[in-house]
C-alpha cells in the first residue's frame, strides 16, 4: 500500500487518535497499538505516527514507557478549595479516593523564587520541605514549604507525612492572614520529575504567604499541579448592602 506524503499528516493522525481517547475507544491506562500497527492502519510512516504521539505526550494525553510503548493517561481532574491546605480536594473525597503524601526532601535553603519578591520574604535560610501529594495513586501536587528555623524539629518531622495546616494547628500555631498568588507557568524541573511531564508542560501554581501574631514567624509555600489534573474553587462572601461591602473593600 503506497504511503501518503507526510506534510501535515501527523496532525490528522493526532486528531484521530485523540478522538479515540475522547470516545473511550482507547481507555485510560490502556496501551496504544504499536507505531507499526498504527502506521499500517492509517497508511502513513512510523515517523508520522511518532510525531503525532509526541504531540499527544506534550499535551498530556499519552505517556510513553521505554520498551513498553505509549499509554493513555488517566485524565481525571480533581477539585480543591482555594485555600492554604488544599486538604478538602472535594472531588477526591466525594468519590472515596485516598489522599497520600510522599516526602521528597528536607533541607535548609533561602527563598530564591522571584515571584516571592512581592511577599516581603526573609533573606535568611529557612527549613525547606518538598513533597508530592497524590490522590488514589495519581500525583496532583508538588508542594514546597519554607518555614522558620525556630520551628521545633519534631514539627518538621511531622510535616513530612501530613498536611502543614494540620501539623501546625496541632501545635497551637494559628495563622491570622493568608495571601495567595495564582498563576500559570511551565513546569519546574522538580514538577517535571514528580508528574512525569515534559519540559514546557503548563502547570497551575499557587504561591502563599501565611502570617501569625508573631511578626517573626511566617510560612511560605509553592504548590504546582499539571493544568489538567487540578482545578480550584473559591467561596466569596456576599454582603447585605453597599455600606457593608464598602467596609470590606474600600
Amino acid at each position: 500500500m503506497p504511503r501518503k506524503v507526510a506534510g501535515g499528516l501527523h496532525e490528522k493522525v493526532r486528531q484521530k487518535i485523540l478522538q479515540r481517547v475522547i470516545t473511550n475507544e482507547y481507555k485510560a491506562g490502556e496501551r496504544l497499538p504499536s507505531t507499526t500497527a498504527l502506521a499500517s492502519e492509517f497508511g502513513v510512516s512510523v515517523i508520522t505516527i511518532g510525531r503525532a504521539l509526541r504531540d499527544l505526550k506534550t499535551i498530556g494525553i499519552v505517556r510513553t514507557v521505554p520498551g513498553l510503548g505509549a499509554f493513555v493517561r488517566d485524565m481525571r481532574r480533581f477539585i480543591g478549595d482555594l485555600d492554604f491546605s488544599f486538604t478538602s480536594l472535594g472531588s477526591a473525597q466525594k468519590h472515596g479516593l485516598k489522599l497520600s503524601i510522599h516526602l521528597t526532601s528536607v533541607t535548609r535553603e533561602r527563598i530564591q523564587h522571584s515571584v516571592f519578591n512581592d511577599f516581603d520574604t526573609p533573606i535568611g535560610t529557612m527549613h525547606c520541605i518538598r513533597k508530592i501529594i497524590s490522590v488514589d495513586g495519581t500525583p496532583i501536587m508538588f508542594n514546597t514549604l519554607f518555614l522558620p528555623l525556630s520551628l521545633d524539629g519534631k514539627i518538621i518531622d511531622e510535616l513530612g507525612d501530613t498536611f502543614a495546616s494540620k501539623a501546625l494547628r496541632d501545635h497551637g500555631i494559628r495563622f491570622r492572614k493568608t495571601r495567595l498568588l495564582i498563576d500559570a507557568a511551565p513546569a519546574s524541573e522538580e514538577a517535571q520529575q514528580a508528574f512525569g511531564i515534559p519540559n514546557g508542560y503548563p502547570t497551575l501554581r499557587r504561591f502563599c504567604h501565611l502570617t501569625t501574631a508573631d511578626i517573626s514567624f511566617s510560612v511560605f509555600g509553592i504548590a504546582e499541579s499539571p493544568f489538567d489534573r487540578l482545578a480550584c474553587t473559591a467561596t466569596l462572601q456576599a454582603f447585605a448592602n453597599e455600606k457593608e461591602a464598602e467596609r470590606h473593600f474600600y
